[in-house]
């Protein structure tokens, strides 16, 4: 009994540092952000379906995709609003060519959207994932600016430029000016 006691306070001490890592991680991805010269790293909203694409899709025709649920739209829009609240503002904001990304990038409503073929889905690309993981690295390396860089794209993407595995409309934050893309911290915003 008493070995048990000793187990339960063990996990829930570890539980508590878990939350206290969480909270210092999502302060940290704030302050970046509001500091300036950094890149966010956003997975698009939510799209059911798992990963990678219906066989047939064709990246120019929403409708062969994969594409955001009615929940993804509203996060998306949630999650706009929430960093225009916090006085979050991105210089640039750039996507993946995917629909859903796009999508996600145009209902946060913080600005021009561009696409970026180096953001591609890796999944579906990836007999080209080192050739666009290496282009994603560069373009954070190059990444020096003042302001912040938003960039939309997939999940296996941001895990491969960050070892980060990031939730639906999940923000990693990186430095910018750095291809080592070591997050900074993160924020779950949905």
């Amino acid at each position: 009994m008493r070995r048990m006691r000793f187990v339960i306070v063990a996990l829930l001490l570890g539980l508590c540092g878990m939350i206290e890592v969480a909270v210092a991680d999502e302060a940290s991805a704030w302050n970046a952000l509001r500091t300036g010269g950094h890149v966010a790293l956003m997975r698009h909203a939510n799209a059911p379906g798992g990963t990678g694409d219906p066989p047939g899709f064709r990246v120019e025709d929403c409708a062969t995709q994969r594409n955001l649920s009615v929940k993804g739209r509203a996060d998306a829009e949630k999650i706009g609003a929430r960093l225009k609240q916090e006085g979050v503002v991105f210089e640039k904001i750039v996507s993946s060519p995917w629909c859903r990304c796009v999508d996600t990038a145009k209902l946060l409503n913080l600005g021009t959207v561009e696409t970026e073929a180096t953001f591609g889905n890796v999944v579906v690309l990836r007999d080209q994932r080192e050739t666009l993981t290496a282009g994603g690295r560069a373009l954070i390396a190059k990444w020096t600016a003042r302001g912040n860089l938003l960039v939309v794209t997939h999940g296996a993407n941001i895990f491969a430029l960050t070892g980060v595995s990031p939730a639906s409309g999940e923000i990693v934050v990186v430095k910018g000016g750095s291809d080592r893309a070591s997050p900074v911290g993160r924020l779950l915003l949905d």
